[in-house]
């Protein structure tokens, strides 16, 4: 009888990993990417420092920016990755809690499969917890409106407390709130808030303190002549996509000069036409010019006669904040250019601060576009108050934009877990055990947030369920006071200790997702482009 030839149905440089050992490996890895960040967590959290391979140093407790900078491989922890950046796009905030409750999930979820049932069942109890979690959200938040600029505030200070803006973080949360009350759009469909319309520029120097708001826009720009006038009062603004220099022919061209005349009249011409610019310019009155392309030597010499101020190559986007900023409109052809074009500010000036220059264009009435000037120490403060501020302004802005707000320092989510359970009750079959996991998942927020506040987080969180079982739902865990005990359990909401509800439901819904998405996943095959077979992500040493 001849022997049977082995069967290859996959080449040789491909690895795989099948059933329990896949589901075990990429649970794993999920959770390492979320114990990574879970000391980050709260106003008690730490800061991680991150060097990357060419000595660029981040320091930050920032969770997306974290894993960002980390340089994940294992492909089960990129997907959690990618729960923080939407995360970060679609809301602005809350990624370490995004992360944090889908390792929880993951971790829950495989204390079931140890039990024996199976990943689809847990994928469905998931699918309704998830589903209730989200009804039940509404039923525990609480209205807002622009007109609470109190509460507006003290979602910001909660955003920012435990980052490094903390120390300046009354002063950063008026600014925020201010900033984000302008730039609001109010119509039938309800508010909008586009956040590009904030501008951040960053300058090294002086204190966190020292951050302002300017109702207007800063360009990281100098004027284009030192003789140009340093400081205009009441500007009127001509913004130009169009150079002020002379077009080179599109194709090419040659000019025969036979004698000296000649070449002088032709000089003479280019003078003039660039002289002609510069007229049209003071004909419509402007005494700024600011240009998104080049300003010619000559043209820059005239426009310094005339006492005009001009900046050249701004940024596309900064054109358009300035815009909206001052009223004014992009001219793209300089002979269409007139004074109803023109925009409005009390002053744009230039400011040198060592060898750099500023120019702020000030004092926009009613600006739609602004700016936020951030001051800081060292270029490390500088990066995380950025941050700090761009989670305010999220914060802000969703809380608007939805309508709604919840109690912080896990108020929320003891509150919600408990009512899951109760849920979960009325469902028959394994996957009520899916829907308690879910909710005891939910739990890891305030139990992380007494843990790095140094406190027990098994006797808070049944003190927290207590007092949430006696109907006080808005009890949460402020610890940010200076008590002996560094934490105390109190009334969330009334301490203004408060969140958007949009970024929980965002957080819960994305963990959600990408843990269903995991947990269904049997096989894993790497393959490799090189002759080498590639190795699928191996177990992480001590575990």
């Amino acid at each position: 009888m001849a022997e049977k030839q082995p069967i290859y149905v996959l080449p040789e440089n491909i690895q795989r990993m099948i059933g329990r050992d896949a589901q075990r490996n990429n649970i794993l890895a999920a959770r390492l990417v979320a114990d990574a960040i879970k000391t980050t967590l709260g106003p008690k959290g730490m800061d991680k420092m991150l060097v990357d391979s060419i000595g660029d140093i981040t320091v930050t407790n920032d969770g997306v920016t974290i894993l960002d900078e980390m340089e994940i491989e294992h492909p089960a922890a990129k997907m959690m990755v990618e729960i923080a950046k939407t995360q970060e796009d679609e809301v602005g905030d809350g990624t370490t809690t995004a992360v944090i409750i889908a390792g929880k999930l993951l971790e829950n979820a495989e204390k079931l499969l140890d039990e024996k049932i199976h990943p689809t069942v847990i994928a469905r109890g998931y699918r309704l917890g998830a589903k209730r979690a989200h009804e039940l959200s509404k039923e525990i938040s609480y209205k807002i409106s622009p007109q609470q600029k109190d509460l507006l505030k003290q979602i910001v200070i909660t955003a920012m407390t435990g980052k490094g803006a903390e120390a300046a973080k009354e002063k950063l949360s008026q600014i925020v709130v201010e900033a984000v009350l302008q730039v609001m759009e109010e119509s039938d469909e309800g508010i909008k808030i586009n956040r590009d319309n904030i501008k951040l520029e960053k300058k090294k120097g002086e204190g966190i303190e020292d951050t302002k708001l300017i109702s207007g826009i800063v360009l990281d720009k100098e004027r284009v002549h030192s003789d140009m006038p340093s400081q205009i009062k009441d500007a009127k603004i001509a913004l130009l996509d169009a150079a002020l220099e002379l077009k080179s022919p599109e194709t090419d061209t040659k000019i025969q000069v036979t004698s000296p005349e000649q070449l002088q009249a032709f000089i003479d011409q280019e003078e003039k036409m660039l002289k002609d610019m510069v007229n049209k310019i003071k004909e419509v009155e402007a005494n700024v010019v600011l240009c998104q392309k080049g300003i010619d030597d000559v043209a820059q010499y005239y426009l310094t006669k005339e006492n005009i101020f001009a900046a050249r190559r701004i940024k596309k986007s900064d054109m358009e904040l300035l815009a909206k900023a001052t009223g004014s409109k992009i001219v793209s052809n300089l002979n269409e250019l007139s004074k109803e074009d023109l925009g409005h500010a009390d002053v744009v000036k230039e400011i040198k601060e060592g060898e750099e220059g500023l120019t702020y264009v000030m004092g926009c009435r009613n600006p739609k576009a602004l700016t936020i000037l951030i001051r800081g120490g060292t270029e490390h403060v500088i990066d995380e108050l950025e941050r700090a501020i761009k989670d305010g302004i999220g914060d802000v802005g969703v809380a608007l934009e939805k309508g709604y707000i919840v109690a912080g320092g896990g108020a929320f989510e003891i509150e919600l877990a408990r009512r899951l359970r109760a849920y979960g009750q009325g469902i028959r079959g394994r996957e009520q055990l899916a829907i308690n996991a879910f909710a005891d998942s939910l739990e890891v927020i305030p139990r992380t947030l007494a843990e790095n506040a140094g406190l027990d987080p098994i006797d808070t969180l049944t003190e927290l369920k207590a007092r949430h079982d006696k109907n006080e739902t808005t009890t949460g865990l402020d610890t940010s006071v200076g008590t002996s005990r560094g934490g105390e359990i109190t009334d969330a909401l009334k301490q203004g200790i408060v969140e958007p509800l949009e970024i929980k439901n965002q957080a819960i819904k994305s963990a959600s997702e990408v843990t269903m998405m995991i947990l269904r996943i049997d096989d894993v095959i790497a393959s490799s482009k090189t002759n080498q077979a590639s190795q699928v992500p191996e177990m992480p040493p001590g575990y």
